[in-house]
């Protein structure tokens, strides 16, 4: 091939290469992004835009700090407000040949500090979207918004909360729902509504019709108390009221010892010691009731149900609430609601079909399954004393003595399994079947994993149930803290002996801390936790504890915990008026009406970023269990504080 030939073959294949760009940008969408937006207030004086963009397939665009296009707001009205936080990722993006892009979604947010009447904003956002092979020219979305208002208000609520809903919550108790269905208390209610639902009905559709409704009546049984409870509390006194009752039912210690008298006694009952029953005439009357026949007789066949076996799912449903009761308005609730409809969808569902209940019959396995909830009755007995010794500091349940129990609680579950222990009600066990011997591996490689517990190993799986770390006496390889000493950062002294987890140190009255954190020229990460809160351990033990989440907090930022459920008494000088004019003597009572006032929210766990002048850095956050979202959270408020 000569010159002239390779020139004019390059210059076909030029062509050739603009026409496919060319094409390739023709085909483009008329927007590749399509934004929405919200507005949300998170703090006060303080709002926040939300920017939401689906983005077209194939398509992806550009984060803020791209050397290439960075997605941008420009503002053409600022009226009664400004910019306290210039545009930046809420969703996390992805690295893409070295640069950070977002593919389907992006959102992006600006804070605004409002500081006159009707504040408005009026702007574009422009972007750059780009696929494999091409770039679309750059666009822009206009938008004009008003940061008053009712909606506003609305989300604010939602924001200052700081979580979403704990989906954990609801799986445990839809689980807890159908591990009651295997109780010996409910077992004998299956024949019962054998005999009732098979004298059949008029029509299938009648038959549907009561099956249906003796779920329902059910599932209202159980949870229209609870829900009764904390509407008739929020429409009395609120949603202060309301978040004061259930933390008084958290860790209050007479509940707690209650609940934990309560989980003895029927472990006991399910070791064979006792049988607990209602009292006879209450039972007799509900079950006359369904002999009424309609409807009437159908609640009452409900009710039997909900009556006879509350001997064994009272404490599962105890179990259920005060794992939710956190602040919470809508969680214990919901979480009843899970818990009912589980726990009633089988027997709605054999109610359809009563044939199919006369094949189940009861034997051996009935008192096996009892006393297997017995032992687990017991180790979770000792979580209500733990919430009481800890709130109170009376240095009962210290941790390795709350592990030793559970050590040998399951142990001896173990060896029940493998019928080296039997009790009162048991059948010989001449050998082991499968299903003991694998319950047994599994009991006691339970067991194995809670023993290096005892010298101080953290025991991720187990945070939210068992003591801090901060009460062990003896961790190996340290002669004198229970928790990893930190030789850099900030060491303090706080006026109250109260302690931080993972060797991190810092304060426990607010204003204390605002001082420290002037002096040092610090802002400050306020921790709003409870002794007796599980998700707060949780998340201390998964996400503090990584590295770069605790270098953060050590070096950048000054501590502040504010127990919402510690009885201590506090000094003079800190005692809390509030606007009714009450004095508030205890820190647990203290720091509840601060957090719920000055922060909007009553719910533990909670994070907030404050300057050492109190004003916010960066919405509240709440429970997630996201590493890099927690960093994030970190990074943007030193950032905001920088600025």
């Amino acid at each position: 091939m000569n010159t002239i030939q390779k020139l004019f073959c390059i210059l076909i294949a030029a062509i050739a290469s603009a026409n496919a760009m060319a094409q390739s940008m023709n085909t483009a969408p008329e927007k590749t992004i399509e934004w929405s937006t919200t507005t949300e207030t998170i703090g006060e004086n303080l709002s926040r835009i939300v920017f939401t963009g689906k983005i077209a397939d194939g398509w992806h665009t550009y984060d803020t700090d791209s050397d290439m296009y960075p997605t941008a707001v420009e503002f053409s009205e600022l009226n009664g407000c400004s910019v306290a936080r210039e545009l930046y990722a809420v969703s996390e993006p992805e690295l893409y040949e070295g640069a950070k892009v977002f593919f389907n979604e992006i959102k992006m947010a600006v804070d605004i500090s409002t500081d006159g009447e009707n504040p408005k904003v009026a702007g574009e956002l422009t972007w750059l979207s780009c696929t494999d092979v091409t770039c679309a020219a750059p666009e822009y979305y206009s938008f004009e918004l008003s940061l008053s208002g009712s909606d506003a208000a609305a989300s604010a609520a939602d924001t200052k909360q700081g979580k979403g809903f704990n989906w954990a919550l609801i799986i445990e108790a839809i689980l807890w729902g159908f591990a009651a269905l295997l109780t010996p208390c409910v077992f004998p209610m299956v024949p019962m509504t054998v005999s009732f639902f098979l004298k059949g009905s008029s029509t299938p559709a009648a038959g549907r019709f009561k099956a249906a409704m003796y779920g329902l009546f059910i599932i209202l049984l159980y949870t229209v108390p609870v829900s009764l409870i904390i509407l008739i509390t929020r429409i009395v006194g609120g949603d202060a009221v309301t978040a004061d009752i259930f933390n008084w039912l958290a860790t209050h210690w007479l509940p707690n010892i209650v609940f934990f008298i309560v989980f003895m006694i029927f472990a006991a009952s399910f070791f064979g010691a006792f049988e607990i029953i209602l009292p006879t005439s209450l039972v007799n009357k509900s079950d006359k009731g369904a002999d009424k026949g309609g409807l009437l007789g159908i609640f009452f066949m409900a009710l039997t149900l909900v009556l006879v076996s509350f001997s064994c799912t009272g404490p599962i449903v105890g179990t259920v609430l005060i794992k939710s009761t956190e602040g919470e308005f809508w969680t214990p609730m919901i979480t009843m609601l899970a818990f009912s409809v589980a726990f009633a969808l089988p027997f709605t569902v054999l109610a359809l079909f009563p044939s199919l209940l006369t094949k189940l019959k009861s034997g051996s396995w009935m008192n096996t399954i009892k006393v297997i909830l017995g032992f687990i009755e017991v180790a979770l007995g000792f979580k209500f004393l733990s919430v009481a010794d800890q709130t109170y500091h009376w240095g009962l349940l210290d941790r390795e003595v709350y592990l030793a129990i559970w050590i040998v609680v399951f142990t001896l579950l173990g060896l029940y399994l493998l019928g080296k222990i039997r009790f009162a009600h048991d059948a010989p066990c001449d050998h082991v079947s499968v299903k003991r011997l694998a319950g047994a591996i599994a009991v006691f490689s339970f067991v194995v994993y809670m023993i290096p517990g005892m010298f101080g190993a953290p025991l991720k799986a187990l945070s939210g149930y068992l003591p801090p770390i901060t009460s062990q006496d003896f961790v190996l390889g340290s002669e004198t803290s229970a928790a990893p000493v930190l030789t850099t950062g900030n060491r303090t002294e706080s006026k109250y002996d109260l302690h931080l987890p993972l060797g991190l140190s810092g304060y426990f009255d607010l204003e204390e801390g605002l001082t420290a954190a002037k002096e040092a020229g610090k802002p400050v990460f306020i921790d709003i936790t409870g002794h007796g809160c599980v998700n707060c351990r949780e998340m201390e033990s998964r996400v503090w504890s990584d590295p770069q989440v605790l270098e953060i907090l050590q070096n950048d930022y000054i501590i502040v915990a504010l127990y919402t459920d510690d009885k201590m008494k506090l000094d003079e000088e800190d005692w809390v008026t509030t606007e009714s004019g009450d004095v508030l003597k205890q820190m647990g009572r203290a720091n509840s009406y601060i957090v719920r006032s000055r922060f909007g929210v009553n719910a533990q766990p909670n994070y907030v970023l404050l300057s050492p002048e109190g004003e916010l850095l960066a919405p509240v956050r709440g429970y997630d269990l996201s590493i890099p979202g927690f960093v994030s959270f970190l990074q943007s408020g030193l950032e905001n504080f920088k600025k």
